[in-house]
């Protein structure tokens, strides 16, 4: 994995946590226990702090930064889909942001919000926790139901069982 220190800020990375070869941890950054950081992730606490959950998933080529002085702060069992970008935003537990979405600077997501795939999330706009928001700028469509809260939560098991076992014991690089 490539897990840089800068100027002194040292990544911390948790228990049974799995960051990817190719993923770029950079600076002050901090990954929950049991976290999974995809191919190709960006984590740059270059300039402000990034603060990732326990158990959550950070998908393929996601990119993740704050501007100077502030952070960028992602609960637990969060699930942030491939290609997805949050600059200095906050994303309470059980979120999920879709493939290619984009949250904004000072923008939050709520416990359990769900951002549709390429939706944004424009600087210092709010998802209430439990809404469905989608489209470009991103607008709450629905209530998120109890049988996607279910389904979800065993969703998001999948992730960090990757992060403790799968990988660990069965990925094994080709040359």
């Amino acid at each position: 994995m490539a897990v840089y220190e800068l100027e002194g800020k040292v990544p911390v990375i948790g228990k049974d946590a799995y960051v990817h070869e190719t993923a770029s941890v950079i600076g002050e950054v901090t990954i929950g226990e049991a976290s999974w950081i995809g191919p190709g992730a960006s984590i740059r606490g270059d300039y402000g702090a990034i603060f990732i959950g326990d158990e959550t998933c950070i998908e393929d080529n996601c990119v993740i930064h704050a501007k100077p002085d502030g952070s960028c702060r992602i609960g637990n069992r969060v699930t942030v889909g491939h290609g997805a970008i949050l600059h200095g935003c906050t994303i309470h537990d059980w979120a999920l942001i879709g493939m290619g979405a984009i949250v904004g600077q000072g923008a939050e997501v709520g416990e359990w919000g769900v951002v549709g795939e390429g939706a944004v999330v424009p600087h210092g706009r709010s998802i209430p926790g439990r809404k469905v928001a989608v489209g470009v700028p991103a607008k709450v469509i629905s209530d998120v139901k109890e049988e996607y809260i279910k389904t979800w939560t065993e969703y998001k098991s999948w992730y960090p069982e990757l992060a403790r076992t799968v990988y660990r014991k069965g990925l094994k690089r080709v040359d």
